[in-house]
């Protein structure tokens, strides 16, 4: 089998959750800045065989597309363009950002590294990538 690979797509940096062969367990991978998002993806491709893309989908209480929507879409369209042989699906990404934070108290880190915004969009990024596993 092949990886899934989770994007918690940000204006500035994109958290990045990959799950293992067997598409069990979802596993932070890293944060990149979102103008290199696509040059990491292609060089990623090159040593991982991936079978999907997971792009969080950013909406609001009302279950309106929130702002930051637009630059997805926009990205999406590259993103496929790019990589037209690996299908990309969408999943709900309300509170990962919260959840994420939530899990960096309640596993003990320091205010210091809680504060690290990379480290708590690759947490969303996993997030993201479990919801999605979790669905099936």
């Amino acid at each position: 089998m092949a990886r899934i690979l989770a994007l918690d797509f940000g204006k500035v940096r994109t958290g990045i959750a990959v799950t293992d062969e067997l598409q069990l367990i979802a596993s932070g991978l890293t944060t990149v800045a979102t103008k290199e998002l696509l040059s990491f993806i292609a060089d990623y491709l090159k040593k991982e065989k991936v079978e999907r893309f997971v792009v969080g989908l950013p909406k609001q209480m009302d279950n309106t597309p929130s702002e930051s929507e637009a630059l997805i879409q926009h990205f999406l369209k590259k993103l496929t363009a790019t990589f037209p042989e690996v299908p990309v699906e969408r999943q709900d990404e309300r509170f990962t950002s919260k959840m994420a934070v939530q899990s960096m108290v309640q596993s003990g880190m320091k205010k210091k590294k809680r504060q690290d915004k990379a480290l708590v969009d690759e947490i969303s990024a996993t997030l993201i990538l479990q919801a999605y596993l979790n669905r099936f």
